[in-house]
């Protein structure tokens, strides 16, 4: 699933602060585009958040609305007055990229298959890692 999240970036010294509205994140960077693959990992990691818990992702909002909550969020510092930009993201992409996590699944296999493979020291894990990315048209 694609988004695109209305952004704003502000500099702040030598710092550039971050604000993602819809999803209430704040994160910095050095410069502006480390500001921009700031807002895009966050974004990244809170979507993967929402999802494994069973929540919606929430729904990018247009620049408008983006201005008005970040000006009602202006008691602390007022990110409204900063850059507006839209920074993009690829959720299934990012969680492909970042959660590798190993988990471990009990696969049944007749036992001269299983001999077969042995022999031919085959990892059986990747073997069915790659047998399912290609059942699935997925790319690492």
């Amino acid at each position: 699933m694609k988004r695109a999240y209305p952004v704003f970036i502000k500099q702040e010294g030598k710092d550039y602060l971050v604000y993602v509205p819809d999803m209430d994140i704040y994160t910095e960077g050095t410069d502006l585009a480390d500001a921009m693959e700031m807002a895009r990992d966050a974004i990244g990691l809170k979507g993967i958040d929402f999802e494994d818990d069973g929540k919606d992702i929430p729904v990018a909002s247009d620049y408008a609305t983006a201005r008005r909550i970040a000006s009602e969020e202006a008691d602390d510092f007022d990110y409204s007055d900063g850059v507006l930009t839209l920074v993009n993201i690829d959720f299934d992409d990012y969680r492909r990229k970042v959660d590798n996590r190993s988990v471990r699944r009990n696969v049944t296999l007749p036992n001269w298959l299983n001999i077969a493979a042995e022999k031919e020291n085959l990892n059986v894990s990747r073997v069915l890692q790659d047998a399912l990315m290609n059942q699935l048209n997925l790319q690492k």
